[in-house]
């Protein structure tokens, strides 16, 4: 659906990221739209998957979880079963908020908030008994000094080029297309 957002779909997206709450006919001025055209548009968006949920953000520190942890985890193998436990393990946690896949020296990052050092190393200690880790590295956020939750939409044009434009090559890709740099049968220098 990414090639089919036009202007008024991203602007529609960034108002809903400011406040979830607005009402059809206010979302439907502010985008420059009546009220039915924008209702089916944010229907289409929600149907589509681009519009996933619509939460409440809550203040971790007004509500007891002063501490947000960021947990680099290196996994003990690269195997699917492996992955498979790690994800059911890592996601019953409710202190879990956010997990990521990563490239570079960890393999995952976890975002853990709990109200106190003792609630983040019981979880650290529920964590290696629940699946074998080859490390666990943890990291303390002292204060959030920054925090986006919207998606920059309105100043990211969309991508002139998705990756469904890209000619699909069979292996060793398009006959008479030689890489850069490379004569035929010797490396070139």
């Amino acid at each position: 659906m990414e090639k089919d957002l036009d202007q008024i779909d991203r602007k529609i997206l960034t108002e809903l990221q400011r406040d979830a709450t607005l009402p059809i006919a206010t979302l439907a001025d502010k985008v420059g739209l009546s009220q039915t055209p924008c209702w089916k548009r944010v229907q289409k968006l929600e149907a589509a998957g681009i519009i996933t949920n619509r939460v409440v953000l809550v203040d971790p520190r007004k509500v007891g979880l002063g501490l947000t942890v960021l947990c680099e985890i290196e996994a003990m193998n690269h195997t699917p079963a492996w992955r498979d436990k790690f994800m059911a393990v890592e996601s019953a946690f409710p202190a879990v908020i956010e997990g990521l896949r990563l490239g570079g020296l960890s393999d995952y990052m976890l975002r853990v908030v709990v109200a106190v050092m003792t609630a983040d190393d019981a979880f650290y200690q529920r964590l290696t008994d629940g699946i074998d880790l080859k490390g666990v590295r943890s990291r303390f956020v002292m204060e959030v000094v920054h925090r986006k939750l919207a998606l920059p939409l309105a100043h990211n044009p969309p991508n002139p080029f998705p990756l469904s434009y890209m000619p699909k090559y069979p292996a060793g890709g398009p006959e008479g297309v030689k890489p850069s740099g490379m004569q035929q049968g010797k490396a070139g220098g």
